[in-house]
């Protein structure tokens, strides 16, 4: 084990699948103990995607424990502040410190413009992927200044919060939001040796992307679309010839930015875009 986070705690959102599960994995392969919350129940927002399950939550935490890894978990909605408050708070009872903070939880639907979107699909979308991602932070960060060791916070948003797309306005403002979110934290919690800072992926290979309504929404020409239909639609959007990225692309910038190599970053946005950002 190399240790480039040794001896420090992470708390992780959305932990149970896709990113989440592989931050978590990544961050413990490198030595740290983890609190790891997700939903783990359908939410109405995400269309046609399976929601997590706690079987799901609980193959993570059994990957963890399986790297000599101590690990905490709760289901928890991020739109519920006290929920996420106690998780937390119990976390680091358990686990006696909080040093990093991975405010990955989201969801993702689309398909309308921004005139024709429900309110009921923009309140959880902004309630989950916005107002979630602050709340997450919230909860956390006393136990990072109380601490008095520094600490490190990072805000998955989107290439979508670098730049616009169609039909999914609600998800693009979301994240837009989170990039505000991650400049005033800088801002704030400087002062406390608090680096954040967000990363920006574009399509990853996970369920919120290889699903039947995503098919459906990027292929709306065939009766039943697949993965194979999906790549080279995916790959219009990248510069490298590739259709998506995977979770452990995210999980090595997540990782970066926890780590001492990543020491004097904060309020940065990386990309881990495959070019899509130069289109």
């Amino acid at each position: 084990m190399a240790g480039r986070v040794e001896g420090k705690v992470a708390f992780i959102t959305g932990a149970a699948r896709g990113q989440g599960r592989s931050h978590a994995v990544r961050l413990a392969e490198e030595g740290a103990d983890i609190i790891a919350i997700d939903v783990c129940k359908p939410m109405t927002a995400e269309g046609g995607i399976p929601p997590s399950t706690p079987e799901d939550l609980a193959e993570t935490a059994d990957l963890v424990k399986g790297l000599n890894r101590r690990i905490v978990t709760a289901e928890v909605d991020v739109r519920d502040y006290a929920a996420l408050k106690a998780a937390v708070d119990s976390g680091v009872e358990q686990l006696g410190r909080l040093d990093i903070i991975v405010a990955n939880a989201g969801i993702g639907n689309g398909g309308l413009t921004l005139d024709q979107t429900s309110e009921e699909d923009w309140d959880d979308m902004i309630g989950t992927n916005l107002t979630g991602v602050w709340k997450t932070v919230k909860a956390g960060v006393p136990h990072m200044i109380a601490g008095s060791n520094g600490g490190s916070i990072i805000l998955t948003s989107s290439v979508g919060g670098l730049k616009a797309y169609p039909h999914t306005g609600h998800y693009v403002a979301a994240k837009h939001g989170v990039v505000g979110l991650m400049r005033t934290f800088a801002v704030e919690l400087g002062q406390h040796m608090i680096r954040v800072n967000s990363v920006h992926p574009t399509h990853v290979s996970t369920q919120m992307l290889h699903n039947e309504g995503t098919f459906k929404m990027f292929r709306p020409d065939l009766e039943n679309p697949g993965v194979d239909d999906m790549a080279p639609i995916c790959q219009m959007f990248h510069t490298l010839p590739i259709p998506w990225v995977d979770p452990i692309d995210v999980s090595n910038a997540v990782l970066f930015f926890s780590s001492d190599e990543g020491r004097y970053l904060t309020g940065v946005t990386l990309p881990i875009d495959a070019g899509s950002c130069l289109k």
